[in-house]
């Protein structure tokens, strides 16, 4: 297309030469300005007419006032709805916390009712939605509730954890894994003088070199070779009560290392006052031998009521 200018003033003519794209950007922007154009009229129009309090126009923009009120209410309400049915499952959910909270309690020796929040209930008189404020009182009430319940479960959490370490601590593991026992803890005749004579432990005969085992986790207070125990090794596991481990062939623990349950400590021999390889084991309260039988059976018991099938 072309477009010749002529300006009579100068005398003289000017020619546009316009192709497709620079018709198609001039319709462009003609189109724009005329659309922002009619925009700022009707606005321009709209606000005066509010302001000047033209007929209709009140009316009107009352309405649109409302629809967006309306829209925001609606939007609000569906928000609303969305946090009551959230807060309702997480009330559900504590109900179960804590029946399984009182469960457990039970498991720990602790009285369930020493730690369950205050009752509360009563009849429903009316079922409506909750506005916000009421969420916001439901939601600090849950959680209030919330934060002492954490607090039980501290508290059930430290009890058994005390009560694991206790356990621990006790020797109820066997000190030789499938051992038999040969000499029992008493009375009988001495294998080298053939005289009575009081035998303070458990025998476990073994091959040399059979893996020896901590009954139960402590700190070895004595590691050293004893003319009638040979290469010996003695855990104590606090509450003055110590296990000893006697006639070893090798052992693989120090004086002063912290050990743990069914550790690997030494190994079978039968070095010392011994007539074949074997393991003797004691255990020793406040100095006194006792029977090492009672504690692995109690080891066996506890194994059984757990659904275990050995210590």
């Amino acid at each position: 297309m072309h477009i010749i200018i002529t300006d009579a003033w100068l005398a003289r003519s000017q020619a546009l030469h316009l192709n497709g794209w620079k018709l198609l950007l001039a319709g462009f922007l003609t189109s724009l300005l005329l659309v922002m154009g009619a925009i700022a009229s009707y606005h321009w129009v709209f606000l005066e007419g509010v302001r000047q309090g033209w007929p209709g126009f009140a009316s009107v923009a009352r309405l649109v006032h409302q629809n967006e009120l309306d829209s925001k209410d609606a939007y609000l309400r569906a928000n609303l709805d969305a946090m009551a049915r959230k807060l309702g499952e997480m009330q559900a959910r504590m109900i179960q916390i804590d029946a399984l909270g009182e469960r457990v309690a039970g498991l720990a020796g602790l009285n369930p009712e020493d730690f369950r929040p205050a009752g509360a209930g009563g009849a429903l008189v009316a079922d409506r939605p909750l506005d916000l404020q009421e969420l916001l009182q439901s939601m600090d009430r849950l959680d209030g509730v919330t934060g002492s319940q954490v607090d039980w479960l501290t508290v059930v959490e430290s009890r058994l954890f005390d009560q694991r370490i206790q356990r621990s601590l006790v020797p109820t593991e066997e000190p030789v894994a499938g051992g038999r026992i040969g000499s029992g803890f008493g009375f009988r005749i001495d294998p080298i003088t053939g005289r009575s004579a009081m035998h303070t432990g458990l025998d476990f005969p073994a091959d040399t070199g059979t893996p020896i085992l901590a009954a139960a986790g402590g700190v070895v207070v004595v590691q050293e070779y004893h003319p009638a125990y040979g290469k010996m090794v003695e855990i104590d596991h606090g509450n003055d009560l110590i296990t000893r481990y006697a006639h070893a062939s090798r052992v693989h623990v120090a004086k002063g290392e912290i050990v743990r349950r069914g550790q690997h400590i030494a190994d079978v021999g039968s070095t010392g006052r011994s007539t074949g390889p074997h393991l003797h084991f004691e255990v020793l309260l406040a100095g006194v031998p006792q029977d090492p039988r009672r504690f692995l059976d109690a080891g066996d018991q506890l194994a059984r009521s757990s659904g275990g099938t050995g210590r």
